[in-house]
């Protein structure tokens, strides 16, 4: 275990070096490269920028207004306790929106309820094998300029909930 937190220190920097190494040798002008790479990643950024603002936006005035809360009420008899526990759903609806935001509610989650929780377990899982589905396919699919996304949404969604479902079954299992 040493070895690999040492060997850990020097992984970043050697990639470095042999990215410069390799365009050197290549004899590819390695800073230009680099400067122009970061241009048009800036130029991207400056793109998607009011994208990210509005969905954050969006995420915050759902949360603040309790309409979360509200949908988790609503949608609570539909899905029992027994199955998957109506506090989560404020936190599958975010997930489909912003990480961070989610991630926010999942530590009230945690005070709530503690980490060693059903809840909290279900939770956890639950951020991990799901995905910012429409944060994702504004930014990607914005940024690479595509207009029809086909079948990505409904693929996307049956993914999340799949996910979801699978972290209430692991979840009910530990």
């Amino acid at each position: 275990m040493q070895f690999l937190l040492y060997l850990s220190q020097f992984i970043i920097p050697f990639l470095i070096l042999y990215i410069i190494g390799y365009g050197m040798l290549v004899q590819v002008p390695v800073y230009d490269s680099f400067v122009r790479g970061a241009q048009e990643g800036l130029k991207t950024v400056v793109r998607i920028v009011p994208t990210l603002i509005g969905l954050m936006v969006a995420t915050g005035v759902l949360r603040a207004s309790g309409f979360l809360d509200f949908l988790g009420g609503l949608l609570a008899g539909l899905c029992g306790n027994n199955y998957f526990p109506a506090p989560l759903l404020p936190l599958t609806v975010v997930r489909m929106f912003s990480s961070s935001a989610a991630t926010g509610l999942l530590l009230d989650l945690f005070k709530e309820y503690g980490t060693d929780s059903r809840i909290g377990l279900t939770a956890s899982l639950m951020m991990c094998c799901t995905e910012t589905i429409f944060y994702t396919m504004s930014v990607y699919f914005m940024t690479a300029g595509i207009k029809k996304t086909r079948h990505t949404l409904s693929g996307a969604l049956l993914a999340s909930f799949a996910g979801i479902a699978a972290s209430a079954v692991i979840a009910g299992k530990l």
